[in-house]
């Protein structure tokens, strides 16, 4: 029984043994450990850490595609091309209520072979709601005045189209042929027996 006793008294557990260093100092003898300084921080990880704060500091810019750009400039100028061409026929319709007035009138003066005094006969062509007329005064005798009925034309805005006339001595018998020009199109009145008839 005492001899147990013996046995569990020279037998401590690890747990209770004091600290003992390796290369025979104490612990009181051991040297404070000096906490190592932190690593230095890297340039960019400066420059990252300053844009964070930045960032959050001031409100966020709105990133857009190149793609987003082109979209707007290209509606840009769809807009310019329809403004443009709304000012263009603007222009071009006052300009003909300037020079022509409404309805669309024109007149002129011309030898035909229709006088009688030595005086010119006198025409006016007229669209009236998109119906072509030209009005003949034969010099000299206005009591004789002829009506000559062009076509008739259809579509928007066709009472606004201009008629203008012109006067062609192809044959060189001084009784010039009539010529009637509205947009694009051209009319010949042939002059023949004292009148005028259309070229069909």
């Amino acid at each position: 029984m005492s001899q147990q006793l013996l046995q569990e008294e020279e037998i401590t557990p690890r747990s209770a043994l004091p600290y003992r260093p390796i290369h025979g100092k104490t612990s009181a003898d051991h040297d404070a450990s000096v906490p190592r300084a932190s690593r230095q921080p890297r340039l960019s990880d400066t420059k990252r850490s300053t844009k964070t704060s930045l960032r959050s500091g001031s409100p966020r810019r709105a990133e857009y595609h190149k793609l987003f750009f082109v979209g707007i400039g290209m509606l840009l100028a769809l807009a310019l091309v329809v403004l443009g061409h709304i000012a263009l026929n603007w222009i071009s319709v006052t300009e003909d209520d300037l020079r022509y007035g409404r309805p669309r009138t024109y007149q002129v003066d011309a030898f035909v072979g229709h006088e009688t005094a030595g005086i010119p006969s006198h025409f006016i062509a007229l669209n009236l709601h998109g119906r072509i007329e030209v009005i003949e005064f034969p010099g000299g005798d206005g009591t004789h005045a002829r009506i000559f009925l062009g076509p008739q034309l259809y579509g928007d805005n066709t009472d606004l189209v201009p008629v203008t006339l012109s006067f062609v001595d192809s044959r060189h018998d001084h009784h010039p042929d009539m010529l009637l020009m509205f947009g694009q199109s051209r009319l010949v009145f042939r002059n023949e027996q004292g009148t005028f008839h259309p070229v069909v």
